[in-house]
């Protein structure tokens, strides 16, 4: 994975005229490592969007998969990590102040 300042050395504003931001440059860099360059204004808006760690994980999934169409691939392992981030854990103070709740209700 390229970091900032490597991505910002490589930059040339006379032949990356599209490319202004970071985010930008990082969704045409998970365009060009899934071979879908078709789509990269949806990887462009993911990148803005989305936490990097977790577009971070789920490229690092695809890239090291063998499959054939790695652009679904990577929504999938996306909507995966999403919804693993999304879930809360309970702790224990919680399951007993859940149950203490029900008891009253009762």
């Amino acid at each position: 994975m390229q970091s900032i300042n490597q991505i910002l050395k490589k930059f040339n504003p006379a032949e990356d005229k599209f490319i202004s931001r970071e985010f930008q440059s990082f969704g045409i860099h998970i365009a060009e490592q899934l071979d879908d360059y078709k789509h990269r204004s949806l990887y462009i808006k993911l990148a803005k969007t989305v936490h990097r760690s977790i577009l971070e994980k789920a490229l690092s999934f695809v890239v090291d998969s063998n499959a054939r169409n790695k652009g679904a691939l990577f929504m999938w392992k996306l909507k995966d990590l999403k919804s693993q981030n999304s879930t809360p854990i309970k702790s224990e103070s919680n399951l007993k102040s859940t149950s203490q709740k029900s008891k009253l209700n009762k």
